[in-house]
């Protein structure tokens, strides 16, 4: 779909425009860090699947001595998915969840763990944490992985056919790590690492390479590598309690990162992330809820690495893109917009379903303008995992002009 081309900055003034109203009206006159309308819900009448396994199996857990804020609640899901190339890989998804501090004045932290393999020397290994200190005090960030999967891109642009991706191999380490402090109720900044590692990058064809598919000079030489190792001052607005399972509130992400040569980058240049996020609640007594999503993505400078351009699904948690092929669209610069509705069926909190779409578009190579659009469908279930840390597993179909797949996940996408 082509529509009306705007420059990439003028996305970012626009994005920067609709946002700052909102952020300025948002106070907290009591002076809580978590606002009265959003404290813990009561649990006490709700189900989730870890209870009802106990209660048809008749598995009985003796329970250790309860320590006020201080219980992690578990989720583990052991799933088969498809991976780039072909094939398929043995996922495990693990998450913990737990308070570090009163609740009515600390967000839940959560580290997650999602190995996979094919068992054929393809793997991927990532680990996830957001956590939250005391009184929200801090907020410590961390995304590590260590991957080797194959992967199909489409070159730059966003008007090339889908029948003729290059299929490229290349080991992947990546390490983040973020310290926010808290400045006032629900903002925070710092500053923070951001390491990015691509080795032994090659096409699975001979005839053809990466840089001639491309026609990008950086970070696609035969058998290369490409190490952008940078730092990045973040600016964080998150008034919801839960980022699980978000309740009603606004989430707003600002990161700039500098990637000089004296950190081992193989060119000076930088990026600019911003991620806009708002729930919209419907009623108080149970889940229904509007969630819309939007971010913009640049980078500033004509010598990114291929590989760290911004990409479709390669947001700050991989969770874009519902109905397209991870990485499908690339570009120096792309925006992503996204709607999911999202209700309880069952009085218990037990099932739930969400119908959700988005949009997306990159700027094309030449021109640098945003000149098509790409929009994606979808609905899925919801069956409460775990009532305690807010815990879904999610189960969705998603459909775009020349994609579909199933998606299973713990949590929401956003």
């Amino acid at each position: 779909m082509q529509f009306v081309t705007l420059e990439p900055m003028r996305c970012c003034i626009i994005l920067c425009l609709v946002t700052v109203p909102v952020v300025m009206n948002a106070q907290n006159p009591s002076g809580l860090i978590v606002p009265p309308r959003a404290q813990v819900r009561d649990t006490s009448g709700q189900r989730d699947l870890i209870g009802l396994v106990k209660q048809l199996t008749h598995l009985h857990i003796k329970k250790p001595a309860p320590e006020k804020g201080r219980k992690v609640y578990y989720s583990l899901l052991p799933i088969g998915s498809s991976v780039p190339g072909g094939g398929t890989a043995l996922v495990t998804s693990t998450q913990a969840a737990f308070y570090l501090g009163e609740r009515k004045t600390t967000y839940i932290s959560n580290i997650t763990f999602s190995p996979s393999t094919n068992f054929k020397g393809q793997f991927n290994l990532p680990f996830r944490g957001n956590i939250w200190l005391p009184g929200n005090r801090w907020n410590l960030q961390g995304d590590m992985r260590y991957s080797f999967f194959p992967q199909k891109t489409w070159g730059l642009g966003g008007n090339h056919a889908d029948d003729d991706p290059l299929l490229i191999d290349y080991s992947y380490f990546r390490f983040y790590l973020n310290g926010l402090k808290r400045i006032r109720p629900y903002f925070f900044a710092g500053i923070g690492y951001a390491l990015d590692y691509h080795l032994s990058i090659e096409s699975e064809t001979d005839s053809m390479d990466l840089q001639k598919y491309t026609g990008y000079a950086y970070g696609t030489g035969p058998h290369g590598s490409s190490f952008s190792s940078g730092i990045t001052f973040n600016l964080l607005y998150d008034a919801r309690i839960n980022s699980i399972n978000p309740l009603p509130g606004y989430y707003y992400n600002l990161v700039y990162r500098i990637n000089p040569r004296f950190l081992g980058s193989g060119d000076n240049w930088n990026s600019l992330y911003a991620d806009v996020r708002k729930y919209i609640p419907f009623s108080r007594r149970e889940q229904n809820t509007l969630a819309l999503w939007t971010y913009f993505w640049t980078v500033l400078g004509s010598k990114a690495p291929y590989l760290s351009l911004p990409a479709l699904g390669w947001d700050s948690q991989q969770r874009s893109g519902r109905g397209f092929y991870n990485r499908r669209y690339a570009g120096t610069s792309l925006w992503y917009l996204e709607a999911e509705y999202r209700r309880q069926i069952t009085n218990d909190g037990l099932l739930g379903f969400v119908v959700f779409s988005n949009l997306n578009s990159v700027t094309e190579q030449n021109s640098r303008k945003f000149a098509y659009l790409h929009p994606a469908a979808g609905a899925g279930a919801r069956i409460k995992f775990n009532k305690n840390s807010g815990t879904n597993l999610a189960i969705d179909f998603a459909v775009s002009d020349d994609y579909k797949a199933i998606y299973l996940a713990l949590g929401e996408a956003f």
